[in-house]
């Protein structure tokens, strides 16, 4: 175990929870940490694992790649109550040796109802004790809203809160002091978690990690909404998977050489006017071709989501994304990710038909639904966080099927515009865009960076990270790197140089 100095035995830590007050106490054994009293619930597991032992989570689990080389651990888990109907559960690993001295939170997806072991298996990895929760229910859909109003509060913010709160009081007991820094690292429902974390919690957190934030929701799920109507409810215009795989590289062969090199991605996809039309199918329809109903759901697919007056209220998919349309609109229905939201907590109604959907009137009714800002607010808020001296570094794939990647940059102006320009934004928050990358992962374009590593740099040695190299990997070996620059800024192939490693390119404003 890390040998701590004297004064970090006895200082006196004053908890961010209620106004508690309580003096850190002496480092305590895993095993010990069972008895330790929570504010909000109990801890249920506290014992140690052995290197590459752990198992994973259930019945019968085994070990993943994400688990096998896990160092020692106190494994700890809680559950959570501060509701009567609440029943948060969360985790807090801790190494058993080499603690780094910090703590980080790890997010989630979709509607969670799991906690994020792989994520917690890299922070471990690098050090950290770190924690992760379910969210307040167990399984991936939203239908343990339905009844339960303060079920949804846990999702929409509460859970995160307490386990903070409870992650901090187990780290402070384990090792006899606070963590001397604490991160969020959460993409998609975890980006959004960050966002809601700093607008209601600017204190919990040194720096955050905010990739492809899934918010606001009532627009978000109306757009997913929007994107299944064009293209499942009328079958003569529903595109098959596999031609999406056609439309792409008619999309790569109009836009790949834009950037000045042709390299099967397209670094800034604003640029691209893609027609569909050649795709035309000249005679009776083919695997290779499109008929004019099947172009018409192309064009919708590929355009903002409009209010009846014509004026874009969501941004919509960026071309270069469309092997990834079948999250959305494989059919022949909606997936619960597009569903749930307008089901369970808008209209109430398991049985409400995604085909009557109307934009505008279902839209308002979302927002009616949410009016205390439970889960979403319409535009981020992290003054407070900022002015507390924290830093945020958001990312998105450009490529991104799930969360429109403009939504991302729609919510950077508007926070560079709220704390003053920017300059002076730039100072606290960067966003990061990733060519050819997917949802939070994936991707043809380099998808693989050390975001932990550059937020290290700027908290803690005041570098804001100029450029972040990423990787993307074929059959586990590197084959591509590129730099990803801070927006806007683009990154520029210098014309000579191997155009496969990020040496030869630069970051430039467009």
């Amino acid at each position: 175990m890390t040998r701590l100095p004297i004064a970090a035995l006895i200082a006196v830590a004053v908890t961010a929870h209620a106004g508690d007050v309580m003096l850190a106490a002496s480092p305590r054994s895993c095993e010990s940490l069972r008895s330790l009293e929570l504010t909000a619930g109990a801890v249920t597991l506290a014992e140690t694992v052995g290197a590459g032992e752990f198992r994973g989570a259930g019945p019968g689990a085994t070990p993943g790649a994400a688990f096998e080389k896990l160092r020692s651990f106190c494994r700890v888990a809680a559950t959570l109550r501060p509701s009567p109907d609440s029943d948060i559960k969360i985790e807090v690993w801790l190494p058993a040796a080499d603690w780094n001295g910090k703590f980080i939170a790890v997010g989630n997806g979709g509607w969670a109802g799991t906690i994020s072991y792989a994520a917690m298996a890299d922070a471990l990895g690098r050090g950290y004790a770190t924690a992760s929760t379910d969210t307040g229910h167990v399984g991936g859909s939203g239908a343990f809203v339905l009844g339960h109003p303060e079920k949804l509060i846990d999702f929409g913010y509460r859970a995160v809160r307490e386990m903070t709160v409870a992650a901090k009081r187990i780290v402070e007991s384990r090792y006899g002091t606070s963590p001397r820094r604490s991160y969020w690292n959460g993409c998609s429902t975890g980006g959004r978690q960050g966002l809601t974390e700093a607008r209601r919690f600017p204190e919990d957190y040194d720096g955050m990690i905010v990739g492809a934030p899934a918010t606001p929701r009532p627009l978000l799920n109306g757009w997913h909404l929007s994107l299944v109507n064009a293209a499942l409810k009328d079958p003569a215009g529903f595109i098959p998977v596999e031609k999406h795989a056609v439309v792409h590289r008619a999309v790569l062969e109009a836009c790949d050489a834009l950037d000045g090199l042709k390299d099967g991605l397209i670094a800034d996809p604003r640029k691209c006017r893609f027609d569909p039309s050649v795709l035309t199918c000249r005679g009776e329809e083919g695997p290779g071709c499109l008929t004019a109903r099947q172009i018409a759901t192309v064009r919708t697919l590929m355009s903002p989501l409009r209010d009846k007056a014509g004026v874009a209220i969501f941004p919509g998919w960026e071309p270069g994304s469309e092997l990834g349309w079948r999250g959305v609109i494989a059919g022949p229905e909606p997936t619960s990710l597009t569903l749930d939201n307008y089901k369970y907590v808008v209209f109430k109604n398991p049985a409400w038909d995604w085909r009557t959907f109307d934009a505008e009137r279902d839209i308002a009714a979302a927002w009616k639904a949410d009016d205390d800002g439970i889960v979403d607010v319409r535009e981020p808020e992290v003054a407070r966080f900022v002015g507390r001296g924290g830093k945020m570094l958001m990312y998105h794939g450009w490529s991104d099927p799930l969360v429109p990647p403009a939504a991302s940059i729609d919510k950077f102006v508007h926070i560079q515009q709220a704390l003053g320009g920017a300059a002076k934004a730039g100072q606290s928050v960067r966003l990061f865009m990733a060519p050819g990358m997917g949802h939070c992962a994936g991707g043809e374009g380099p998808n693989t960076f050390d975001a932990i590593g550059a937020l290290e740099a700027w908290v803690e040695r005041g570098t804001p990270p100029s450029r972040i190299v990423a990787s993307h990997l074929a059959n586990g070996r590197v084959d591509r790197t590129r730099p990803l620059c801070p927006y806007p800024q683009v990154a520029t192939y210098s014309g000579a140089g191997n155009p496969d490693t990020d040496a030869s390119f630069t970051c430039r404003e467009p």
